[in-house]
This record gives structure tokens, sequence and C-alpha cells, in this order.
């Protein structure tokens, strides 16, 4: 080789070629954000058809859903509505739907493996990265008949998983170290992060944000999280659409004197993070302490959460209607018309969707805890926000939709442990990149005070506590 052509082979690679250097695991990063992202698709199309043919066709939630008819909480709609056929079969479908999910993760791959974040945590830190592949077919199917058929659950928390064992799945195939195996585990949990939730910046730091409590993260997943993110997105959205996943008015930060009310609504978040921490843990324990077959411990928490969907369907499924109703309030809706009533509302559907969530989830079902983390966020905020407007003077400007989206960022960062995540997702589901500023306010206040408090039991403080970092 000439001269010239190895000065030339140095300028473009560094002098140690691709594969060594600059292009570390950038074709095998590819490769897992294209197959997370045509995963994600096929669980997306199931959600769709749980959607439709159960919880709105069979279960008729969409005419029994409150915000649907303009009304945040109305005691008497629901009486009105008793008589429904439709409403005393959501009363079961829940119960049925869990007990689905739990016995197909029973027959087919193991609990432990199929928790969810927590599980892919885990095996990040204590496994070498290995996530079994059936749990992507089984964990993605369970979680569409326990959400699908109205448990109080997300699908981001297993979109997670199911991602983790795409790009631990391709290192296997690969044949890779342990260390690549890991980055590509990470690559695949944040490509689908990125593509369910289309947000793929967010997705991408989550792949590198997740794995710890503090503020510490895992650096050498940092460019494969990006590039995985990118094409898993790009493949979800050929098919779904480039759209935010939420709509919400135009609403900014114009005024320095609003940091006050959101510095006191970064503490409401503080301590409601930890009441809904507290609450999922002791419910969770008192399941674990049933002396029941497992199967009978979920139809409990999902007939349990049919109860409350019963008087309140809103809190039934994934609960996106709560995080609309959030997005636009204070905006003229039907049921802004009378704010105390709206506040009383949200601040009901806050400890509610805590309630059911932890019956659903805590009980052994197949379901997330990040969407629900959202709802809760929002429905705090959205309360806050109007209280705020209600008492300080028209020139603070306050905004109730912003102290929603603000409050959802906040609750995500104190209960999952991930700020900076936190602070762009809200901004990339919600198409509003103007409140970026109070949401660091936000978030890194109740990220400080929570310290020691997280939702995940499997994240670890610190690199240096973790095995994969030890010696």
């Amino acid at each position: 080789m000439s001269s010239l052509a190895k000065a030339g082979w140095k300028f473009l690679f560094g002098g140690q070629g691709l594969s060594l250097r600059t292009g570390r695991y950038f074709g095998e990063s590819i490769l897992v954000g294209a197959v997370t992202g045509v995963v994600v698709v096929g669980f997306r199309y199931l959600i769709g058809l749980a959607k439709d043919y159960i919880m709105e066709d069979l279960g008729h939630h969409r005419f029994l859903t409150h915000l649907a008819q303009g009304q945040i909480l109305s005691p008497a709609k629901c009486l009105e509505d008793i008589g429904d056929w439709h409403r005393w079969l959501m009363l079961v479908l829940p119960a049925i739907g869990a007990v689905l999910g739990y016995l197909l993760i029973k027959l087919f791959t193991s609990v432990e493996h199929a928790r969810g974040t927590g599980s892919a945590i885990w095996a990040y830190h204590n496994a070498n990265g290995h996530v079994p592949a059936a749990v992507i077919p089984v964990k993605g199917v369970a979680s569409v008949l326990t959400v699908g058929f109205g448990g109080s659950a997300g699908y981001e928390g297993p979109v997670t998983l199911i991602g983790a064992a795409c790009g631990s799945s391709i290192g296997r195939l690969l044949n890779l170290t342990v260390r690549g195996r890991r980055i590509l585990m990470a690559a695949g949990l944040a490509a689908g992060i990125s593509a369910l939730f289309q947000a793929p910046l967010a997705g991408a730091m989550f792949g590198f944000e997740i794995f710890y409590s503090s503020s510490d993260i895992e650096y050498e997943n940092i460019l494969p999280s990006f590039i995985a993110s990118a094409v898993s997105y790009s493949i979800f959205a050929c098919f779904y659409g480039w759209h935010p996943l939420f709509e919400m008015p135009a609403c900014g930060y114009e005024n320095g004197l609003r940091l006050f009310p959101y510095f006191i609504l970064a503490l409401i978040i503080t301590y409601a993070v930890r009441f809904y921490i507290s609450f999922y843990n002791a419910t969770e324990a008192r399941f674990k302490a049933l002396k029941i077959p497992g199967f009978c411990k979920v139809a409990l928490g999902g007939l349990a959460t049919g109860v409350i969907g019963f008087f309140m369907p809103d809190i039934l499924g994934s609960s996106y209607s709560l995080i609309d109703a959030s997005l636009k309030c204070g905006y003229g809706h039907v049921f802004e018309d009378y704010a105390p009533v709206a506040i009383i509302g949200f601040l009901a559907f806050f400890f509610v969707k805590t309630v059911a969530t932890a019956f659903t989830v805590g009980s052994g079902g197949s379901g997330g805890l990040f969407a629900p983390a959202l709802v809760c966020g929002g429905t705090l905020g959205a309360a806050v926000g109007l209280i705020f407007d209600r008492l300080l003077p028209a020139s603070f400007g306050i905004h109730p939709a912003a102290f929603a989206l603000v409050g959802m960022a906040g609750f995500l960062a104190s209960a999952i442990r991930i700020p900076m995540t936190s602070i762009l997702i809200v901004a990339e589901i919600s198409g509003n990149h103007a409140l970026l500023l109070p949401a660091m306010w936000v978030c890194g206040i109740s990220f400080w005070l929570n310290s020691g408090w997280s939702l995940y039991r499997t994240q670890l403080h610190c690199r240096e506590s973790s095995p994969v970092h030890r010696g």
C-alpha cells in the first residue's frame, strides 16, 4: 500500500480499521434497530386489535369513558350507565386477560425473565446481557392480553424487555463477546422505547441512563443506542406516522416568577412518587405472601382493577385518555367549566390509577409501570396547575396544561431515576419543546429529593456497584 493510500486509510478509519474503532458495533446496532422496529410494529398492531375488538367492541369502553363524554368526574353518569351489560362485562375482563397472560408466560418462559424493565436491568448487571428470545413473542402477547382486556398497566415496560431480548438474541447469533451482547441488549432496549413512544432522542438516552438510580450512566451504550433508536423509530413511523404521540395547545415559559409554583409542584411530585412506590411495593408484598396459586393472585388483582374501573372506566388499560385530558386542561373543555370539580377529578384519578396499577402489576400481571407513572404525573400536575391558576394573579400566566406536562417529566425522573430521558420524552411525545426549562427545574429537584427511592429495585446505585464493572 502506497504512503498516500495509508494516509487516506488512517484519515478515514483512525489507522486501525472501521471494525476496531470508528464503527465498533455500528452495523450490529443498525441490525438491532431494524429488527426491534419491525417487532414493535407487530406489537403495536396487536395492541390496536385488542383495543378495537376487546376494550371497545366487546366492552364498549369508549362509551363508558367519562372523558370521552366531556366530563372528568361524573357520579351521576356512573349511575346512569349502570344498566349497560357491557359495563358489567368490563368488571371481569381485566381478570380474564391477566390470567391468560400469566399462564402464557408460565408455560413458555420464566416469570423472572419476563417482569419487564426490571428484568432487563437485572439481565444487564447479572446475566451477561442474556435475555431469552422466547420473551419476544410471549411477553408481547401476554402484555396485550393483560392491558388489552383492561388491566391498569402500560405497554412501554414490556416493549423495553422485548427490545432488550432482540438485542441480546442478535448478540448471541453473531457470537459477540459478553460486553458486545450487553451493549446490543441496551441498544435494543432503547430502540423499543424510541419506536413505541415515538421519541427517538429520549429512547436513546433511556438506553444508557436506566441502569442506575444515581446520575451515573453507561457510557459505552451511548452511540449504539443512538443508532438503534434512529433506525427503529424510522421503521415504526413509516407505518404509524411521524406525528407526536399526544397533542397539546401551545404554551411556554415566559415568566421567571413561575419558578416558584413549579418548585411547589416539584415538592408535591416528590412525595406523590413516594406514595406511588410505597403503595406498589406493599401491594406486591401482600400478593407474594398469599398462599394461593399464581393465577389466582393475578385473577384477584384483575378483579380488583375491574371493580375500580366499573366506577371510573378511564383508569382501565393504558389510560392515555387521562394524559390527553391533562395536556388540554384549562383550555375551555366541558369538564373545565367548574374548576373545583376538575381539580378533585384529576386528584382522584391520580390516587385511583396508583391503586389499580398496583393491583394489576403487583399481583403478577404482565404490564409496565412506565406509562402509569406518566398518567399519574400528568393528572397530578394538571390538578396543581388548576389550583395555581385560581390562586395566583393573571400576570403569572399559569397554564394548567404546562403543569401537567412538567408533572409527567418530574414523576418519571423521580420514580424511575431517568432525569435526562424524562425531560426529553415529554417534549417529544407532546411536540412541545418550549417547556424544557421548567422540566429541568422540576426534574432536578424531584430527582435529588428522592435519592434512594426507585420503582425498579434491580437498578444499582452506580457503576461501581455493578458486577459488570467490578475489578
